[in-house]
């Protein structure tokens, strides 16, 4: 506020001149940029989590059908039993098994903290035409899925309650390990399955055509002497022969 002069004998006049308030100008600027800073952080974290979650397809052609299918001249019920001996052999321990589906499990360590399971499944079709007829052949459909556990430390503290003061905290501690599974995938490896599909095949085939080739040949039995006919005349026996005996003089 200043004080202008005035003539003399009059008071003088005071004039107040109004300053702009800096506080009230400021606060819309600041207010204006934590928004925009706002946005920005979340706009470039959800293109984070975006990249980390996004998943690719690509190899989902459904071109081909040779790495998990083999076509066999045999029924379901032969086909999925030949699938069954071939994972028996291998070490799988079979968990179901029918005329159309067998499944196994096998359990690998490769690593001193680190285990995987590999969950075997064959399914057995029956070959059908066009016209929907069902053919004498059998597709068998194999897929076996990885399960990876990793080992995990849990910390444990021992802790006392007591009425009086509350729950103490003891120095004893302790730590537990446990399996936690860290990842699952879908084999697609064609050389894995191919072994497989040739073994099933050594099964389906293999043992009929060993069968064949080593069984002996049958000799044909002897045929037993023809039976006497009951309606032949007995034999005649032979007339005795006699001899003379000459008589001995008497003794006086």
């Amino acid at each position: 506020m200043a004080r202008a002069r005035s003539p003399a004998g009059k008071a003088p006049v005071s004039i107040r001149r109004s300053m702009p308030s800096m506080h009230t100008s400021f606060l819309p600027v600041v207010h204006a940029r934590v928004v925009v800073i706002g946005l920005l952080s979340a706009l470039v974290l959800a293109g984070c989590g975006s990249t980390s979650r996004r998943v690719n397809y690509e190899p989902e052609a459904f071109g081909s059908t040779t790495t998990h299918t083999r076509d066999y001249e045999a029924t379901e019920a032969q086909t999925c039993e030949a699938a069954r001996r071939a994972l028996l052999s291998q070490g799988y321990m079979i968990t179901a098994a029918n005329a159309d589906l067998v499944t196994g499990r096998k359990s690998f360590q490769p690593a001193s903290e680190v285990h995987v399971e590999v969950e075997f499944r064959v399914v057995c079709a029956r070959e059908s035409t066009r016209s929907g007829k069902a053919s004498r052949n059998t597709v068998a459909f194999a897929t076996a899925l990885q399960d990876r556990y990793g080992l995990k430390k849990v910390n444990n503290s021992a802790s006392l309650g007591v009425g009086a003061i509350g729950s103490l905290s003891l120095p004893f501690s302790g730590s537990d390990d446990a399996m936690v599974k860290v990842a699952s995938e879908t084999l697609t490896d064609e050389r894995f399955y191919d072994r497989f599909f040739s073994l099933l095949d050594r099964y389906l085939e293999g043992p009929e055509g060993e069968e064949e080739a080593g069984a002996p040949a049958e000799t044909p039995a002897a045929s037993p002497p023809p039976a006497a006919s009951s309606s032949q005349p007995a034999p005649v026996p032979a007339p005795a022969v006699t001899y003379p005996v000459t008589s001995s003089p008497n003794r006086g």
